[in-house]
């Protein structure tokens, strides 16, 4: 969920600063920050940010978009730069952009085609921030058709999570999300972002993909083995 008004007065607390000492690298005055804290003032979305920073508060807690369309083929580089941003260790190299998780996933589910080495961070992404808005995505994944795309990967994250004692809080919300989604779960077959895949790879897929790609008639060989933070 996006930072809200009595966020501004726990964030602060937990930052342990004062509202002169908040406004000052805010760039308000005194009594601006004591009004967005009592919900006199509206919050935008370039403010919320920066108190997202100032006061270190998850990335789930950044605006969310009104609309999503899918980015053009080959902004892989931004997604990298953005799973940075979440701290994703595969790219800690990479100069980092700041981004709701639930709309990074979001704008990486209606990929067409999404490089492997991108795809494989998405479990990371829904185990180590299960805080961020289910809600928005399952109805957005919906509105797009690509539920089961998010079913899987939530799957996959629930492995992980039942696997790795750093992700174990992340269990209960994950199976939240997959029973929800399994309501909505599609018969039609698709792929994991990644539709130029090639015939003969679809066919030995269908006979040779996990249960858990199977379920959710996605034609993936992607496993929790296969997961670089894993093992």
């Amino acid at each position: 969920m996006a930072v809200n008004h009595d966020q501004f007065k726990t964030g602060r607390l937990g930052a342990r600063l004062t509202q002169v000492q908040a406004a000052e690298r805010l760039g308000l005055s005194q009594s601006y920050l004591s009004q967005l804290e009592k919900g006199q003032r509206p919050i935008t979305p370039e403010l919320a940010r920066l108190a997202a920073k100032v006061y270190r508060l998850s990335p789930a807690t950044l605006p969310l978009p009104d609309t999503v369309t899918a980015p053009e083929e080959g902004d892989d580089t931004r997604f990298a730069r953005q799973l940075s941003g979440l701290g994703y260790p595969g790219f800690a190299h990479v100069r980092a952009e700041h981004v709701n998780p639930a709309a990074l996933l979001l704008r990486s589910l209606v990929r067409d085609n999404l490089e492997v080495r991108l795809v494989e961070a998405l479990p990371w992404v829904l185990a180590n921030y299960p805080d961020f808005d289910w809600p928005w995505l399952t109805d957005q994944v919906k509105l797009k058709d690509v539920q089961n795309r998010l079913g899987f990967l939530a799957g996959l994250a629930r492995q992980l999570a039942a696997s790795r004692g750093e992700f174990r809080t992340a269990l209960e919300p994950l199976q939240k999300a997959e029973a929800k989604l399994e309501r909505a779960r599609l018969a039609r077959e698709d792929t994991l972002c990644r539709e130029s895949m090639p015939a003969a790879e679809r066919r030995w897929l269908t006979t040779n993909r996990s249960p858990l790609a199977r379920h959710w008639n996605l034609l993936t060989g992607l496993t929790l083995e296969q997961l670089p933070y894993a093992n």
